[in-house]
């Protein structure tokens, strides 16, 4: 039932009363605190985009097209690009979580019409604006590991007292995003007692999405690098709460999602500018799917390498790689070896 009387809220206080009740729903488990932060974070986008003191019902069909568009064009710090505007995916989450405030608006009788049921803004239109291929080549990804397994040998930075080393944790964030692509949220929530040994392999269980968890094996360097990292690289004293975090700061502190990309950003820093290409820790995770299945590794295996229910999904994560037609035909496995033998 629609309520008797409209309640003429600012976009920004429909956006706090909204915020509200959706970081609630993480108590009873109906979101994930990640998915929470998500809604959050688009929301304040969207009053940015509007201005706080609108009022949510003077918003029309057309002005969400304008803040849809609007948003499209938005640079994606992430990736740094000075031309490049939100990724069809990130389009796609935003209007999903705007239609989400204003369905629950029109129930709470804060707009009387939804304006997003007269938005006339297509999918072809948000898809339009696309920023440059996520996936680093593979001169690319090997320059970013190899500065990071050079790491735990370099030189301290001048001004550094030994407890505020951070050398072995970053090689240790490079190699798991750029080896095994986990979701950031999933790299910082990583705790200590998550990785495991069976049969002499080390491996990483990783707590994903809606509640799934999947065991990944380590590749020999990476777990030499982690067993490095917890015997010598991690601080001794973690903070308050934080006694099991895998990722800390030099002051004991679990590390946020932020800090991920500072790591790496540091670690890029290293590579010789030939192959340098700035990424974020999604683009990591883009270069993992791309490259295991340039090598035709398993697609159900990279499906669970990186935690996906459906093999359809790993569209979204492979990027073309330069060349790769014509590798691919020049070894096409019909034509090795002469026939008959």
């Amino acid at each position: 039932m629609r309520p008797a009387e409209l309640e003429r809220l600012t976009v920004a206080q429909a956006a706090d009363r909204y915020v509200e009740l959706v970081r609630a729903k993480t108590v009873t488990g109906a979101l994930s605190p990640s998915t929470a932060e998500v809604y959050a974070r688009d929301v304040a986008t969207l009053v940015e985009l509007a201005g706080a003191q609108v009022v949510l019902d003077d918003l029309t069909g057309a002005d969400v097209d304008a803040l849809l568009l609007a948003f499209a064009r938005r640079p994606d710090g992430r990736l740094r690009t000075p031309s490049g505007g939100q990724s069809p995916s990130s389009q796609a989450r935003f209007r999903r979580s705007i239609s989400a405030l204003f369905k629950h608006a029109a129930l709470a009788g804060w707009v009387q019409v939804n304006p997003m049921t007269i938005s006339t803004v297509t999918a072809k239109e948000r898809g339009g604006l696309r920023p440059q291929r996520r996936a680093l080549t593979r001169e690319q990804a090997q320059g970013l590991i190899g500065a990071a397994r050079e790491l735990p040998g370099a030189a301290p930075e001048a001004g550094k007292r030994r407890d505020q080393r951070t050398e072995l944790r970053d090689a240790l964030i490079v190699l798991l995003l750029s080896t095994l692509g986990p979701r950031v949220s999933e790299l910082v929530r990583a705790d200590v007692e998550h990785f495991f040994t069976n049969d002499g392999v080390r491996y990483w269980r990783i707590f994903g999405k809606g509640g799934r968890t999947r065991d990944v094996p380590l590749p020999d360097d990476v777990a030499m690098v982690l067993r490095e990292y917890l015997a010598r690289g991690r601080p001794a004293l973690a903070g308050a709460g934080e006694e099991k975090a895998l990722l800390l700061s030099w002051r004991g502190r679990r590390l946020a999602r932020g800090d991920v990309q500072a790591v790496i950003d540091r670690v890029q820093r290293r590579v010789d500018p030939d192959q340098r290409r700035s990424v974020t820790p999604h683009g990591l995770r883009h270069t993992t799917a791309t490259h295991l299945l340039a090598d035709a590794v398993d697609m159900d295996a990279v499906r669970r390498v990186l935690g996906h229910s459906d093999l359809s999904t790993l569209g979204r994560y492979r990027d073309e790689l330069p060349g790769e037609l014509e590798v691919a035909m020049r070894t096409h496995p019909l034509l090795r070896g002469k026939p008959g033998r």
